[in-house]
């Protein structure tokens, strides 16, 4: 075992990371208005002077696990009109295809444990071009494609800096931090570095009046000084200005009243910017300080500056400093070639290496309290009573203050939790207990709705995302099993207690008619549907979906197979893997006859699961458009082993009585009375037939599939768009392989045609699961039209690889995520840092959405894990079950 396997394990060791947000301005949590505008109420302009309520922001930043201290770094070039001290980007409504980051920066690498970990940013050297960004997208429109930094020309003759930010701890609480700034101008260039501490405000609100404090002890040593934190000082290697100011908002500035605290936390760029000293503490003392480090920086050079927070006295704190840093670099190395054994290629490695940096290095201090944020706190003004008539009105029991996997720390700073479920698959490679941890937080009493619903998102907690935490959760418990042989039963019992509650909360309230056909609303999907799934229909129709209740399936055959293993230990939960048995079975009767309404989301003259709308005078309208809605049927399949049910006497004479007594439901859900290969039984809502013509569709590179995986909407309506008329409302829905051209959910993603990574995750673990039952006899041609048969065990291989071509290099030695950009594809600087986007291209895999979302795009790293290692974990999760 390496040595930072052997850290994970120590829970000090993750006290201190980098949970800092990226962008803290704009969001629900910070917005104290009466109309609910959160892009609006705080801003990137405003946010260098105004003091947060919930949270923190920075540029590479790094705290401890409850926040109280935060360590960032900000630059100045000389020409910018702020200090660098947080990433900029669009709101919502300055994008023409929603919030979008405007800044280069890339997470390179992490440890599980933050021993060791690297980030690269890319900074102009020329002003940068806030106005230039905001106007040139504000012209254009949502066909058009979005104005990038790179297309200002600021990178042109390299005129910008290569900033490395190093972390390395030498114990618990003790980090070394080194700054490396790279010149790739061939002229001279100054730059201001800024490392900056300073206090969460914990004070000001009227619940606690302790005030730590920070203090020069000389000019190379800031003291720190906080009741509940062990660090001590902060150490820079070389004499520089000291600067100190409080972590107070300016109100004089954003308010225009005559008072203000006298060093508010906007001063040290009003001193680096102007030369303004009102605001500098001239005791040497406050709530946040910085070494201020004017340098200039010699052409095509490199220059090195070493910092220190340690929680000792220490007279020389950087004797050893590189040693250190080299210790703990090599220790990441053996961690992560241990991780990465069998995989063939130093480009797999790089990706997957750097899909790992990205899920480590978003995470984030998560903190919002709905009911103090509805009822205001006392040292504050009242929030307006509109307030709790906007959003999460209903979620007062919600208090989060944890550590928390993000989506994207700029993009979307706030968990979704149908995202989290996918992030974990990646987590439990390298630190399974994280994993664990995350999934089981969210069924905690103070996240999970005393009705059992899950929260979705701060824009709205009562949101509906796809029921994907069960199987999240059997899947990390699986692989945790064969990585630490033995089962952790208490962290599976204790889950699955909780989403008892769950699955309840779903029948109860989006079985609208107790018919089992589901109404989940837009469901993760955003714009995928003719309409707003979310929204009321204006003549009283009622949208049935096929993947509402696909996803109830899923999650019917989840909870079961949880309940079976359970059952292997406590036989009380036999009792449980029947009610789940059934409960499958008659949601799979209702997907086929629709209760009582007498006709099926299977279409039988397409061959193709739709939506279909019920109306007033009963008859339904199907909505044949072509989406990945028809596909998730198949994500609802569980293959047994026959041992299995032989140690499951209850649950095997409950199956056998339905068999012999209610054939129409056993034929109705494959062919699971019939033992497959090695005796193993099916339950799956496809028998072969539908299965066989699902991919008919799926695998048609007319429809769905792309060189780089399966779309999310068939390729037939590029030039042919879907039509329909409802309500005297003419609906359009075209492909559209990228950016979204609706302005339906924001508009900020899309479903309409680009390649998303959990979907297509899904899909191939459902194929290698019905290939566990089908053997290697069943094929299917592949693709479509080609006159060439795989099976299903070697389709899913294949669509693997057409995910991992996104991001590894072709043969000319270009990468499609890196899109139409020269430079992206071909210079050094820039080609082998990997961006891991939201969603990709459908046509050409050029990434698109929120850039630094390695939360469920970071399921490369578990596609790239070698197929020899999936098929040994396949094998010992059969073992561990028998």
């Amino acid at each position: 075992m390496t040595v930072e396997a052997k850290r994970i394990s120590e829970i000090s060791w993750k006290k201190w990371g980098p949970y800092v947000s990226n962008r803290e301005w704009g969001l629900v949590r910070e917005d104290y208005s009466e109309n609910g505008d959160a892009w609006n109420y705080t801003n990137h302009d405003t946010a260098e002077a105004k003091t947060y309520r919930w949270g923190e922001e920075g540029i590479c930043g790094i705290c401890d696990d409850q926040q109280m201290l935060v360590f960032s770094v900000g630059f100045w070039n000389k020409k910018d009109k702020m200090v660098k001290e947080r990433f900029f980007g669009l709101t919502n409504g300055q994008g023409n295809h929603g919030e979008d980051v405007k800044e280069y920066f890339y997470y390179l690498d992490n440890t599980p444990t933050h021993s060791y970990m690297k980030m690269l940013y890319k900074y102009p050297q020329n002003a940068f071009p806030y106005e230039e960004l905001i106007q040139k997208n504000a012209s254009r429109g949502k066909e058009e494609a979005e104005y990038e930094l790179i297309d200002t020309g600021i990178f042109e003759g390299n005129e910008y800096f290569d900033i490395f930010i190093e972390y390395a701890k030498e114990s618990q609480h003790d980090i070394l931090i080194k700054i490396t700034v790279d010149n790739k101008s061939v002229k001279d260039a100054p730059l201001f570095i800024m490392p900056t501490v300073w206090f969460r405000d914990t004070w000001s609100w009227g619940y606690d009046d302790y005030l730590p404090s920070l203090n020069k002890i000389s000019d190379d040593c800031i003291k720190i000084e906080h009741k509940d934190l062990s660090l001590k000082n902060f150490y820079a290697k070389s004499s520089a200005r000291l600067l100190f100011c409080n972590n107070e908002t300016n109100n004089v500035r954003l308010y225009t009243v005559a008072e203000s605290d006298p060093y508010p936390k906007d001063s040290l760029n009003n001193f680096i910017i102007n030369g303004n000293k009102d605001g500098i503490n001239l005791e040497n003392k406050g709530t946040k300080a910085a070494f201020i480090l004017d340098e200039l920086i010699l052409a095509e050079t490199t220059q090195i500056f070493e910092f220190r927070l340690s929680d000792k006295d220490l007279a020389d704190p950087f004797k050893n400093f590189s040693k250190i840093f080299d210790q703990r670099k090599k220790e990441a190395d053996e961690f992560y070639q241990n991780i990465q054994k069998g995989i063939e290629t130093e480009d797999e490695k790089l990706v997957q290496r750097q899909a790992f940096a990205g899920m480590l290095w978003n995470k984030q201090f998560y903190h919002y309290n709905v009911d103090k944020w509805l009822k205001g706190d006392p040292f504050e003004i009242r929030p307006p009573k509109s307030r709790k008539e906007i959003r999460n009105f209903d979620w007062k029991h919600l208090s989060n203050a944890d550590i928390i996997s993000m989506p994207d720390k700029w993009e979307y700073p706030w968990y979704a939790t149908w995202d989290t479920a996918f992030h974990c698959l990646s987590f439990s490679l390298i630190d399974p207990d994280f994993a664990k941890q995350q999934l089981k937080l969210f069924t905690l009493d103070w996240y999970m709705h005393p009705n059992g619903q899950l929260p979705a998102y701060e824009w709205n907690f009562s949101d509906v995302n796809p029921p994907v935490h069960a199987w999240a959760v059997f899947r990390v418990f699986k692989i945790d099993e064969c990585m630490k042989g033995k089962p952790d039963l208490e962290f599976l019992e204790s889950v699955f207690q909780k989403l008892l509650m769950n699955f309840t909360w779903w029948v109860n309230k989006k079985d609208r008619n107790g018919n089992n056909i589901f109404e989940g609303g837009f469901l993760g999907l955003d714009n995928v549907g003719v309409f707003d799934r979310s929204a009321k229909l204006p003549n009283g129709e009622r949208l049935e979906q096929a993947d509402a209740t696909s996803w109830m399936a899923m999650f019917s055959l989840n909870m079961m197979r949880i309940a079976i293993e359970l059952a292997q230990y406590n036989h009380v939960y036999e009792e449980m893997a029947t009610k789940y048995f059934e409960h499958f079975l008659a949601i799979a009767n209702a997907l086929d006859s629709m209760g009582d309404e007498g006709f099926s989301l299977w279409d039988e003259e397409d061959e193709f699961f739709y939506d279909a709308l019920c109306r007033k005078n009963g008859d339904p309208l199907y909505l044949k458009l072509r989406t990945i809605v028809g596909l998730i049927p198949m994500f609802a399949v569980e293959v047994i082993d026959d041992e299995i049910l032989q140690k499951l006497p209850l649950f095997k004479e409950r199956m056998d009585w339905i068999l012999e007594n209610k054939p129409e439901l056993a034929a109705l859900v494959s062919r699971w009375e019939v033992k497959g290969e090695n005796s193993k039984h099916l339950l799956s809502l496809l028998r072969g037939h539908r299965l066989k013509r699902l991919l008919y569709r799926m695998l048609d590179e007319k429809e769905f599939l792309s060189e780089f995986g399966i779309r999310s909407l068939s390729k037939v309506y590029e030039n042919d768009p879907f039509e329909i008329e409802l309500n005297n409302v003419d609906y359009t829905v075209k492909y559209t392989p990228a950016e979204s051209d609706s302005n339906m959910f924001g508009g900020n993603s899309n479903w309409r045609g680009p390649v998303w990574f959990p979907i297509n995750f899904l899909i191939i673990e459902s194929l290698q699961r019905f290939f566990f039952y089908y053997s290697p006899d069943f094929m299917v041609e592949y693709p479509t039209g080609s006159g060439k048969y795989s099976n299903l065990d070697e389709i899913a291989a294949s669509l693997g690889k057409r995910l991992s071509n996104i991001f590894l290099e072709d043969e000319n030695g270009k990468r499609a995520v890196n899109g139409q950009y020269p430079r992206f594809q071909e210079d050094k600087d820039f080609k082998d840092y990997i961006l891991f986007y939201e969603y990709f291209h459908g046509d050409n895999g050029r990434g698109a959405g929120a850039s630094h979302q390695t939360g469920w795009t970071g399921l490369i790293a578990k596609i790239l894990q070698p197929r020899l290692e999936q098929k040994e974990l396949a094998v010992k999760e059969t073992e561990a079950a028998k």
